[in-house]
C-alpha cells in the first residue's frame, strides 16, 4: 500500500506507509522499553515493599523471624558502610563550617555559626550521606547478594521447597537496613558537629561558650527526631530498590552487574526526592521559631 499526492505539474509524490509504520514501530517500542517498564518496576516495588514490611511485623509477631539472619545483616552492613560513612562525615562537616563561617563573617553573624552549622548538618547533611551511604554501600552489596543467589537459580529452589524468599531474605535485611540507616545518621551527626566546632574552633578562631550556646539555643528536639525518620524511611526505600532489583536479576553475572548499577542510580534519585518531600513537609508543619 501507498499514499500519492498529486503535485501542480501533474506528477505525483510516491510516499510509502512505511514510514509510518516505522514510526508506529519506534513508539510501540520505545513505550515498551522505558515509561511501560518503569511503571511496571514502581509497581512491583510497591507491591513488595508492602508485603515485605507486612511480613517482618507478621513473622515478629508470630515468632518466625529469622533473627540470626537478622543480626547477620546489621553486622555486615554496618561492616560495609561504617567506614566510608566516616570518611565522608568529616569532609562534611569541614565545607559546611567553612561555607556557614565564610557567610557569618560577612553579614557580622559570627556569633550564629554554632546554630547555622548544627542545624544544618543534623537537617540535611546527616540524612543526604545517610542517603548516600545506604544507597552506594549497603544497596548495591544487598542487589548483589541476592542476585548472585537468583542467577544461581537458589530462590527457586526455595520456593520449590516451601521457603518465603521474602520472609526468609527479604524482610531481615529491610529490618537491618533501618536500623543500620538510624544508626548511621546518629553516628554522622555526632561527627559533622564535632568536626564543625573543632574546626571553627582551631581554624576559625571561633569562641567555644557561644559555639555551643547559640546551637542550644535554635535546635529543638524534633530537628534530630526528623532525621531519624528519614533515615529509616531512607533505608527501607534502599532495601526494597535492592531486593527487588537483586530478585530480578536476568542474564548471567552480567545481569547482576546491572541490577546492582540500577539498584544504586534508582536508590540515589528516590533518597533525594524523599529527602526534599519531608523536608518541605516539615518546614510546612513546624516554621521556624523566632528565638
Amino acid at each position: 500500500m501507498q499514499f500519492t499526492t498529486d503535485r501542480p505539474g501533474g506528477s505525483q509524490d510516491v510516499r510509502p506507509a512505511s514510514r509510518m509504520s516505522g514510526a508506529l514501530d519506534w513508539g510501540r517500542g520505545y513505550w515498551q522499553d522505558h515509561p511501560k517498564r518503569s511503571i511496571e518496576t514502581f509497581g512491583r516495588q510497591i507491591t513488595m515493599g508492602i508485603e515485605a514490611v507486612g511480613e517482618l511485623f507478621v513473622s515478629i509477631f508470630r515468632g518466625r523471624f529469622p533473627f540470626a539472619e537478622f543480626v547477620r545483616q546489621c553486622a555486615f552492613m554496618a561492616s560495609v558502610a561504617a567506614a566510608p560513612t566516616l570518611l565522608v562525615a568529616i569532609p562534611i562537616g569541614v565545607i559546611v563550617s567553612i561555607q556557614v563561617g565564610s557567610v557569618a563573617q560577612q553579614v557580622g553573624a559570627t556569633s550564629f555559626i554554632g546554630a547555622a552549622n548544627g542545624l544544618g548538618i543534623i537537617q540535611q547533611g546527616a540524612p543526604l550521606v545517610t542517603s548516600l551511604m545506604i544507597a552506594g554501600a549497603v544497596g548495591s552489596a544487598v542487589c548483589a547478594d541476592l542476585g548472585s543467589r537468583t542467577i544461581r537459580e537458589e530462590i527457586d529452589a526455595m520456593k520449590v521447597m516451601g521457603v518465603d524468599p521474602l520472609r526468609r531474605l527479604v524482610a531481615p535485611r529491610l529490618g537491618a537496613a533501618m536500623l543500620v540507616s538510624v544508626l548511621l545518621c546518629g553516628f554522622v551527626v555526632f561527627v559533622g558537629f564535632l568536626t564543625g566546632y573543632v574546626f571553627n574552633i582551631f581554624a576559625q578562631s571561633g569562641t567555644p561558650g557561644s559555639y555551643i550556646g547559640t546551637f542550644a539555643s535554635f535546635a529543638v528536639t524534633t530537628d534530630l527526631l526528623v532525621a531519624l525518620v528519614k533515615s529509616l524511611i531512607f533505608g527501607l526505600l534502599a532495601a526494597i530498590i535492592a531486593c527487588d532489583a537483586g530478585l530480578t536479576t536476568r542474564g548471567g553475572p552480567g545481569g547482576v552487574a546491572n541490577s546492582v548499577n540500577t539498584a544504586v542510580v534508582l536508590s540515589a534519585v528516590m533518597l533525594f526526592g524523599v529527602n526534599l518531600i519531608i523536608t518541605q513537609i516539615y518546614n510546612t508543619l513546624f516554621p521556624a521559631q523566632m528565638v
